[in-house]
């Protein structure tokens, strides 16, 4: 397989950034720091109907933040690695850094 050139690395780059730039999925991660889930679970704990926190997931899933594992009827979400909490964690620092300078 070739290596994608750099536009197609910008545009996956920008889709991945897109897919955890809103403010539930980024609070689905952070659920997801300690393990697997379930919908339900994640649902229950961040306040989300079910139907929505499943959509929001579908969004991770097809960017590959998470992946999914079935078991009987239920469907357990866990993090694809830990980069991705690390890319957030990187940015909340810069994000921190950026308010005591002021910067909004």
């Amino acid at each position: 397989m070739d290596r994608p050139d750099a536009r197609e690395m910008y545009d996956l780059h920008a889709r991945l950034c897109k897919a955890i730039a809103d403010p539930k999925r980024l609070l689905i991660i952070d659920a997801l720091r300690d393990g697997e889930r379930s919908v339900g679970e994640i649902a229950e704990e961040l306040g989300l109907s079910q139907p929505n926190t499943s959509q929001h997931l579908a969004v991770l899933r097809e960017r590959k933040v998470v992946t999914a594992t079935r078991s009987g009827t239920t469907v357990f979400y866990s993090l694809n690695g830990h980069k991705v909490i690390d890319a957030i964690d990187l940015l909340r620092s810069f994000m921190a850094q950026s308010i005591a300078a002021g910067v909004s």
